[in-house]
């Protein structure tokens, strides 16, 4: 049975330009209130900036028979246990009948700052999922079936990050793939390496200029990571 994607490419295009719409709102609410965040830290303070991809998630979830599992947005309902640390808090977390079924992950990240942000995204998003897969091996979410578990990203589509980046190690070489490679090729890379081991279930990037606040154009970096 094909899996129902319930128009995924124009809901993708209206969480594009909610995710801006809502970065620009909370920096003019917080400019308007004479204490404004420094930075692009004013645009992410809401915590409002994904809804429009986990609506697209839901939305998914619910065409391809589970209507009725618990669906779990809620900040106090989203934590599951950790291994090496005692709990992780993810996005969304669907469950039915006492099984973990899906656990989500949305993350952004904007300029001008890419490459600090970009190390801290990655060594999160590898810790967090061999956390969780540590932490099923060990039984804590009982004898069950490996659950669905789903990371992506919006990264702002700039001039740095779509620049070629040097990666220098003094020691040994850097895999080859990643000589000259942009900040959003970095990110499709990860994408791909976190599949290919097993990480993640799925990992998809996605790459939109600020101007899409108006059209919601988005573009993606390879069939891979679709």
């Amino acid at each position: 049975m094909a899996l129902d994607l319930v128009n995924y490419k124009q809901k993708a295009r209206e969480a594009v330009q909610a995710f801006w719409g809502n970065r620009q709102a909370a920096k003019k609410k917080q400019i308007e209130s004479g204490k404004p965040d420094q930075g692009e830290r004013a645009g992410v303070t809401a915590g409002k900036n994904m809804d429009g991809f986990l609506s697209l998630v839901l939305d998914i979830i619910k065409a391809n028979g589970l209507a009725h599992a618990e669906i779990h947005q809620n900040r106090a309902m989203l934590t599951l246990p950790g291994y090496f640390r005692p709990t992780k808090l993810w996005d969304l977390l669907v469950m039915y009948k006492g099984e973990l079924i899906a656990a989500i992950e949305l993350k952004s990240q904007v300029g001008p700052s890419f490459g600090n942000n970009f190390n801290n995204r990655t060594e999160e998003a590898i810790g967090t999922a061999h956390d969780l897969w540590t932490a099923y091996r060990e039984g804590a979410f009982g004898k069950r079936p490996r659950p669905f578990v789903g990371w992506l990203i919006i990264v702002e589509d700039a001039p740095k990050s779509r620049s070629p980046v040097r990666a220098t190690s003094p020691h040994f070489s850097v895999f080859e793939e990643f000589k000259g490679a942009s900040y959003l090729k970095r990110y499709d890379l990860l994408c791909q390496r976190l599949v290919q081991e097993q990480l993640y279930t799925a990992a998809t990037v996605i790459a939109a200029e600020r101007s899409a606040v108006d059209s919601g154009e988005y573009s993606q970096l390879s069939s891979m990571t679709v």
